[in-house]
């Protein structure tokens, strides 16, 4: 009886109580729509997240990387599996990571641990054409923009933080946020 008392009481010890969320939105000036822009909250003193335990999936598929940004916690590994007809070459000359896959055939994954926050650019040798970002966050808290430049980041703990919003096409951008417990909080930013 103790036994399946106890793994719910863990999740309810494990559920962020009282966690607010950050709404708002993000335009891009320079970019053809509001898409893929990241939202996240910094660094916060004194507190390291586990990164997940299983890779998250940057795909290839019809020449393209899917997603084109992927946010990942600090020590998050990828995968790259070429779900194409032709071989592929992912490769980095970003300083947060730099690495090269070699060239490698459809069917295969390989895998890329990112250990260092920043904007990691995707490349690949045998498409030019091919490009996408992977961006190393230290707290799990974020989100990307739907085509409209919406985003919501949930189940952030209440507290006072530095918001910052990075897209491609434009300068990063930065603000501080007050997170209230069970409140939600707008933060909107203009990317130029």
């Amino acid at each position: 009886m103790q036994t399946s008392v106890l793994p719910a009481l863990l999740l309810v010890i494990a559920a962020p109580l009282g966690a607010g969320t950050i709404t708002g939105s993000v335009k891009a000036a320079r970019a053809r729509d509001n898409r893929d822009a990241v939202v996240y909250v910094d660094r916060i003193a004194g507190k390291q997240f586990a990164p997940p335990q299983q890779p998250v999936v940057l795909d290839q598929t019809n020449l393209v990387f899917i997603p084109h940004v992927l946010p990942v916690l600090t020590g998050t590994t990828v995968a790259f599996p070429n779900n194409d007809t032709v071989r592929h070459n992912v490769f980095s000359p970003s300083p947060a990571k730099r690495f090269n896959l070699g060239t490698y055939a459809q069917k295969v994954t390989k895998h890329v641990a990112f250990d260092k926050p920043g904007v990691v650019a995707l490349l690949c040798h045998v498409h030019a054409e091919m490009s996408a970002y992977v961006v190393v966050i230290e707290t799990p808290y974020f989100a990307v923009t739907d085509p409209a430049g919406e985003y919501k980041i949930a189940d952030v703990p209440p507290g006072s933080y530095v918001l910052k919003a990075w897209h491609e096409s434009s300068k990063p951008k930065e603000q501080k946020v007050e997170v209230k417990e069970g409140n939600s909080t707008r933060v909107d930013f203009d990317l130029r």
